[in-house]
């Protein structure tokens, strides 16, 4: 386990292009999940729980860590699987999402295994986890699924989707009408959350679950318009894990691309605390803001609408 531990820390100091390090482990069975390393903090024995009155079922308790509170969510449970038994044997991930750490109690960890986005599938209609799997991927001939973290939380703790009359009332210096904002992400909860937080701004919004769904609408808006598409479609909001193709290397294309260049992208990411700010300058992204805050996120979008008015 020291092994795993060791590698953990080394390579959340990495950001690979179009690539994913996933740690894997498995929960009550032997399917084995995965999570990308980059929202992992450690990983550990489950230690000592301290049980909460009126908490959520799904949290098994409370462990004091490193001189903080963290809650231990039970991920089988979670996923619509059996709780997890002699959790003293057991192991913990802990991993921060949108602005939060949290620890999520599984049977056992694996190892870490380094996987191109491409290789990376949304999940199979009609699977028995569907609903709580972001993406799928095939390593040694099995199926290991990655689970849509994000819609756990939200099970556990709703997030407020809404924007404050305060930034929904702020002055928008273009016409709206013929404006699209694009969204980009895998997650089906955060795309219902962003879209909540920008439809208060009244500006067409167009979804795409992933980057190459993305960029393949960008490249057939740039030939119906025969040129630069940001006068149509002035801001994409991209998450940057997606399967297929990740946010880095979609923002990279954008920036690449002479009609698609002059859009603002902001990267809007549950990669909070690990998060590579050198990475964002690379691919050349003009924004990034960690998951989720509306006010944040809609009054990111007003600025960049706004700067439309000088170009």
């Amino acid at each position: 386990m020291a092994s795993i531990l060791d590698s953990v820390n080394q390579r959340t100091q990495m950001v690979g292009q179009n690539r994913l390090e996933l740690l894997m482990f498995n929960l009550a069975g032997k399917q084995r999940f995965g999570i990308n390393v980059f929202k992992v903090r450690e990983v550990l024995q489950c230690p000592k729980l301290t049980a909460m009155p009126q908490r959520n079922p799904l949290v098994r308790g409370v462990a004091h860590i490193r001189g903080q509170a963290i809650s231990i969510i039970d991920l089988s449970m979670a996923t619509g699987g059996p709780a997890i038994t002699d959790i003293e044997n057991r192991f913990v991930i802990i991993s921060e999402y949108n602005r939060t750490v949290q620890g999520f109690l599984v049977g056992g960890v694996d190892r870490i295994m380094n996987i191109n986005w491409e290789d990376v599938m949304p999940p199979p209609k009609g699977a028995g986890r569907d609903a709580y799997l972001t993406a799928v991927t095939e390593i040694e001939n099995e199926l290991v699924e990655i689970i849509d973290v994000e819609r756990i939380l939200a099970d556990i703790v709703p997030v407020n989707s809404d924007v404050s009359e305060e930034v929904a009332s702020a002055e928008i210096n273009v016409a709206k009408e013929d404006l699209t904002i694009l969204i980009t992400d895998d997650s089906s909860v955060a795309r219902n959350q962003i879209k909540r937080a920008l439809q208060s701004l009244g500006i067409n919004l167009e979804v795409k679950k992933n980057g190459k769904e993305a960029l393949e609408y960008l490249k057939e808006k740039a030939k119906e318009l025969g040129g630069n598409v940001h006068t149509h479609v002035p801001v994409m909001v991209s998450d940057v894990e997606m399967p297929v193709m990740d946010g880095y290397t979609l923002t990279a294309e954008v920036k690449a691309d002479p009609d698609l260049r002059d859009i603002h992208v902001i990267l809007h990411t549950s990669l909070s605390g690990v998060f590579n700010q050198a990475m964002v300058k690379k691919v050349g992204a003009d924004d990034f803001i960690a998951k989720f805050h509306p006010d944040e996120l809609a009054t990111a979008v007003q600025k960049w609408l706004n700067t439309e008015v000088t170009i």
